[in-house]
């Protein structure tokens, strides 16, 4: 064993020493690539794969965490800015159990219900109600923190007492202070989503009592219910106008080609909060009358006293006399109450309605010629398709004219000619390489050849040396059967003809490493043979 590895030392050391500076430069290179290789790849293997340990935590918890991390010896990474603690995937668990007997990590600083948990009998009314309060703005915190996008919340209530013999209550307000994660913006949707959580979650408030702002000091809902930001509003107005526009467009790319009209759209959209209140009364001939009152008055027979007579001193109507004819007298009186049908009906708009609605639209005169389409018809169209009411005073003003075709030939000419360009760039690196491989072609028929003719030459001289060796054994065995030897040489002039193969590929191996050196042997041999 170290006779053959003090061999491959020897054999590796020769055909080193026989390489030349560049072969030895890149022998050396390709070593050190491939140890350097081999590095990265057993750091790969060897590095665990990283599983989330606790996610969404706070500063403190996060620097309590890997505190203890520290302590322990676990390897561990952050990530999403800090708020993640990657461990290695086979130590989730382990580690889990470990940090929560630590108390780790901490619960969160709102403490909610909990605080109701110790109350004692001899607790006044007054600090019930603020317990109350108390934890029911730390729930509300937890749950805003819950929202995606928001780091911490806090909430404050304010609640009056209610009061037995007033009329009117103050009303309940409440005020919300979030703080966004890094890199995250609350948006309306969510700002409206706060405000109406916290007004469901208190007995009789309202939402248009409800603040929200965050971490900056800038207002994202003040009372009166309505995000005060106003880049959402703008936002909503563009998406109205960008939802009209886009269909009013795609109708008329149908019907004129793309290119050949072009739409614009402004939409009024009506933010005000709006409580319509109506009463109607209706009344129903079908339905029985709720009360009703007659009074009726009949004179008949003799002695009924007469219409006339005469006029006493104060001012009366002397009946006392009577005719002595027949007399009838007559009157009725009748009053019906009924009853009335009484509708209320209480209408609330909703902030963003659309007010009014106006279109212009302008068509390639060329484009309706061409297609044969009436100016009229394309009115009806947008008319129906956006919707037009012109009570509601809704515009629209559609106009042919001759487009400026310009700007769209110049870039149509550019197009062309940068893809003339890359089609020649496109040729010119194909020719190059179909040139290459030609080169490359050429260079290993070369390489072939010239191993071929190597490999034919390594052979011949093989064989030559070989066959020398040869002769001059036979030589030495007739020399042998002439003088008669001892039966030690014979035995010896035996042994030499078995350890002929081995000769030949020593031999072989020798030429394979030291070419140069047995050529310039065998041109020796050559000059001096007579």
């Amino acid at each position: 064993m170290k006779d053959t590895v003090q061999r491959l030392f020897t054999r590796g050391r020769e055909t080193f020493g026989a390489f030349t500076a560049g072969q030895k430069a890149i022998s050396v290179l390709g070593t050190v690539a491939l140890l350097l290789g081999g590095f990265m790849v057993f750091r790969w293997a060897s590095t665990p794969d990283y599983a989330p340990l606790y996610s969404n935590l706070s500063a403190s918890d996060v620097s309590a965490v890997v505190d203890q991390l520290n302590t322990d010896g676990v390897a561990y990474e952050l990530a999403d800015g800090g708020a993640t603690v990657m461990v290695p995937q086979d130590q989730v668990y382990a580690t889990r159990v470990s940090l929560s007997g630590e108390g780790l990590p901490a619960a969160s600083d709102n403490e909610g219900y909990s605080i109701l948990d110790d109350q004692g009998m001899s607790l006044s009314q007054d600090a019930q109600d603020t317990n109350f309060k108390r934890a029911m703005e730390g729930e509300l915190s937890t749950t805003i923190e819950a929202i995606d996008g928001v780091d911490t919340a806090v909430v404050h209530l304010a609640l009056p007492k209610k009061e037995v013999f007033a009329d009117e209550q103050e009303p309940a307000t409440a005020s919300v202070l979030v703080k966004s994660r890094p890199g995250a913006t609350l948006a309306a949707e969510q700002v409206q989503a706060v405000v109406h959580l916290v007004a469901s979650s208190i007995d009789g408030l309202d939402p248009d009592k409800v603040t929200v702002a965050d971490a900056a000091g800038k207002v994202l809902s003040a009372p009166g219910g309505a995000v005060s930001d106003g880049g959402a509003q703008a936002q909503m107005v563009s998406d109205v106008q960008d939802e009209y526009t886009t269909k009013l467009q795609t109708m008329l790319d149908r019907v004129l080609g793309p290119g050949n009209s072009t739409v614009q759209v402004i939409a009024a959209l009506d933010f005000d909060d709006a409580v319509v209140e109506t009463k109607n009364y209706t009344f129903n001939e079908a339905n029985p009358p709720s009360s009703s009152s007659t009074t009726t008055e009949t004179y008949k027979g003799a002695g009924a006293p007469s219409v006339g007579g005469v006029v006493g001193p104060d001012g009366q109507m002397d009946t006392s006399q009577s005719t002595g004819g027949a007399s009838s007298y007559r009157e009725g009186t009748t009053t019906e109450d009924n009853a009335l049908d009484e509708r209320t009906e209480r209408r609330v708009s909703a902030p963003g309605s659309l007010s009014s609605l106006h279109v212009g639209v302008a068509l390639d005169a060329d484009a309706m010629t061409l297609n044969g389409v009436d100016i009229r018809d394309v009115n009806q169209l947008v008319g129906a398709t956006a919707g037009i009411d012109k009570e509601r005073g809704d515009t629209v003003s559609i106009n042919q004219m001759a487009f400026d075709r310009t700007t769209e030939e110049a870039a149509a000419a550019e197009l062309a000619k940068a893809e003339a360009a890359q089609a020649a760039d496109e040729k010119r690196q194909l020719y190059k390489n179909i040139g290459l491989a030609a080169v490359v072609a050429l260079l290993g028929l070369g390489a072939a050849f010239a191993a071929r003719r190597r490999a034919k030459k390594l052979e011949e001289t093989t064989t030559y040396i070989v066959e020398q060796i040869r002769q001059d054994h036979e030589a030495r065995l007739t020399a042998t059967q002439v003088v008669e030897l001892p039966p030690a040489a014979l035995a010896l002039a035996e042994s030499e003809d078995s350890s002929t193969e081995d000769l030949r590929k020593e031999i072989d191996d020798l030429i394979q490493r030291q070419p140069e050196d047995v050529a310039a042997l065998m041109r020796g041999w050559l000059a001096e043979r007579p």
